[in-house]
């Protein structure tokens, strides 16, 4: 089968946060739309198909997760990710940020010290400080635009009491897909520690070429502390059907798990959701591959556009996902000078680096999950802006 992500889409009308939050993020809606972390592209046919199939039944009352969803993920992890899934150690939750916030409370308690590796996804700071506990930064290091963890500064941080660390894998916003390297040297420091590791993989799925994820809980051992967080929303554009996947490493932190997921009232199931669910794990395998292409075409267009026009601009390319890191530095502005830059010169709404906490500074996220010639026209208003 063939996709055309070449064709543009009009969202006007349908209530998209991307264009009718423009105002609340930017200040104008005379912006292009390159910020929040959803995509311009059409779902899937199957996912299509399968939610209209859905629909057709006239009831949409109270709702469980069935046996079948659990099966599909099964099916997709073991073809996609070379990961064994048993049935027992999943447990579906209305949202990403829902299932942060219950792993999280399942393994420490108010007042524990909670890791997480700047500058991410700011829903790590939101889970952790609306739970009580206190954040802990381990910020990554960087060195010509390539970042990695900084495990010395990371293990100090267990020996001084942390209980948990939140892992961005792979991450956003700097597009790093964490290698098997990395990610067992980061378990025997864990082990050392007795930390626990949420290992947030939605962002899984969207390895471009030449990169491969490799699922945390592939590498762990037995003992290991472990609950993983994945999910149908990113990679499938399904964001506000609101469905993620808990998976943990150990019985007792499923059951921990499951206990928070009940108090905390997020085991209602949306019946799109899961039918759409079902669809892409079952059947999204074509659609997803082209997905990839596209977006690894996109990525080196914007590579070769900044060496080639806009050398002040610089990133290192993404391995996985649709979030492209710019740094901006070189351009000598503030973080509120760069904002109104892109917002004002360039009518380009990008999220701040800032907004993903320290070493955020300087930079600007680009959501490159458009139509390419969106892309173009975005490189053409930076260099008008800067010529």
């Amino acid at each position: 089968m063939s996709f055309d992500f070449d064709q543009p889409i009009d969202r006007r009308g349908s209530h998209a946060t991307k264009l009718d939050g423009r105002v609340r993020k930017f200040g104008s809606a005379d912006v292009m739309p390159l910020w929040i972390a959803d995509m311009d592209f059409a779902a899937p046919p199957c996912v299509v198909e399968a939610l209209q199939e859905r629909a057709r039944h006239p009831i949409y009352g109270y709702t469980q997760y069935p046996a079948s969803l659990s099966d599909a993920l099964i099916g997709w992890c073991a073809r996609r990710h070379r990961r064994a899934l048993a049935r027992e150690a999943t447990l579906p939750v209305n949202g990403v940020l829902a299932s942060l916030s219950a792993a999280l409370q399942a393994v420490t308690a108010p007042g524990d010290a909670v890791i997480v590796q700047p500058p991410v996804y700011g829903g790590f700071f939101h889970a952790t400080s609306a739970s009580g506990r206190k954040l802990v930064f381990n910020p990554l290091r960087e060195s010509d635009g390539r970042y990695t963890m900084d495990l010395a500064q990371l293990e100090q941080c267990a020996k001084d009491g942390a209980r948990a660390l939140l892992l961005c894998n792979p991450h956003n916003p700097v597009g790093r897909v964490w290698s098997e390297g990395e990610l067992t040297e980061l378990l025997q420091l864990a082990r050392r520690h007795e930390l626990a590791i949420i290992s947030d993989e939605v962002h899984g799925d969207l390895a471009l070429p030449g990169a491969r994820h490799i699922p945390l809980a592939t590498l762990a051992r037995a003992d290991d502390r472990i609950i993983s967080i994945v999910s149908p929303s990113k990679s499938f554009n399904l964001q506000s059907l609101a469905l993620s996947v808990l998976v943990a490493s150990r019985p007792e932190l499923h059951a921990a798990v499951a206990r928070k997921v009940d108090d905390l009232h997020l085991d209602g199931a949306n019946p799109f959701a899961i039918a759409a669910a079902e669809a892409a794990w079952s059947s999204g395998d074509a659609w997803l591959g082209a997905l990839l292409g596209y977006l690894a075409g996109t990525r080196d267009f914007v590579a070769e556009n900044l060496r080639a026009r806009l050398p002040a601009l610089r990133m290192q390319p993404a391995e996985a996902g649709y979030l492209l890191w710019l740094d901006c530095r070189a351009l000598g502005m503030d973080d509120a000078a760069l904002r109104d830059f892109f917002v004002q010169r360039c009518k380009l709404g990008l999220n701040p680096g800032s907004d993903f906490g320290p070493g955020g500074s300087g930079f600007m996220r680009m959501n490159i999950g458009t139509p390419r010639q969106n892309i173009e026209a975005a490189l053409d208003a930076i260099e008008a802006a800067l010529g």
